[in-house]
């Protein structure tokens, strides 16, 4: 995709949605990199279940995850115009009861 600041004209991608696509929904991701990779394992912690099960992995460039970081912060920005700020453990459910994804 280019960038409209520098000139180039937006490019159009025509994306395929597989009928039988499978959502998979993920409460947990671990990151881990390599110079080359950035990996994105997301599983499902389920309450009083000591192992986590990772349903999709996620492989991509450096410079990808960062247009991805980007991108997902923008559209959380305008879904808390919409709907109200995303209050996260620290800042609404305290530190006794850790959820959702970690650093």
């Amino acid at each position: 995709m280019s960038n409209p600041q520098d000139g180039a004209r937006p490019v159009s991608v025509n994306v395929e949605l597989p009928a039988d696509l499978e959502a998979v929904y993920a409460n947990f991701v671990m990151i881990t990199h390599s110079p080359s990779e950035v990996v994105l394992d997301f599983a499902r912690i389920l309450p009083n279940v000591p192992k986590a099960k990772v349903y999709a992995r996620v492989l991509m460039t450096p410079m990808n995850a960062k247009l991805l970081l980007r991108a997902l912060g923008e559209n959380l920005q305008k879904f808390e115009e919409q709907f109200g700020e995303i209050k996260t453990p620290t800042e609404g459910f305290g530190p006794e009861r850790p959820i959702g994804f970690k650093k």
